[in-house]
């Protein structure tokens, strides 16, 4: 089942890279008591992904954050490596908290996953972006199979 707006995020483990090496970040701690952006998409370093996904919100972070939001959050289905490296190489700085989903867990568990078996990639996160306040999903712009248009930097700026 898909989660929907009205829902509460459910408790996952993800990771990313800090300074001091791998961080296991809780989906409580990510999302208690603030206002977040996250989005999703299927690869790091994929053609979309890396050409307009990601690139829109490192581009309009100042004014995201403007608007009240404390944390703009990336998720895709690789591992805290993986996101590291793209992170770097796209420049996100502390714009963009780079989020691995390694083994699908969070995608499975707001069920937005997509088969990429066709294309060698296995189980993917769909591409979206939500709304998070305070554990709960406020938006929701989940993209139609390769489609980028709801789930844009500039698409959540309307919603803000």
């Amino acid at each position: 089942m898909t989660i929907k707006i009205g829902d509460k995020i459910p408790a996952v483990q993800l990771k990313t890279m800090a300074s001091d090496g791998m961080k296991t970040v809780s989906t409580d701690e990510l999302f208690k008591g603030k206002k977040v952006v996250l989005f999703a998409l299927p690869g790091a370093f994929t053609p979309t992904c890396s050409a307009k996904h990601l690139p829109g919100f490192v581009q309009h972070a100042e004014k995201i954050k403007a608007k009240g939001i404390d944390t703009i959050a990336c998720l895709s289905v690789n591992d805290a490596f993986v996101m590291d490296a793209w992170g770097k190489s796209q420049s996100t700085g502390d714009k963009v908290l780079m989020l691995a989903d390694g083994n699908a867990d969070f995608s499975k568990a707001v069920g937005l996953t997509m088969d990429g078996s066709s294309y060698g990639m296995g189980l993917r996160a769909s591409r979206y972006a939500m709304l998070v306040e305070d554990g709960t999903v406020k938006a929701l712009n989940v993209e139609a199979p390769g489609a980028f248009e709801v789930s844009s930097a500039e698409a959540m700026m309307k919603l803000l």
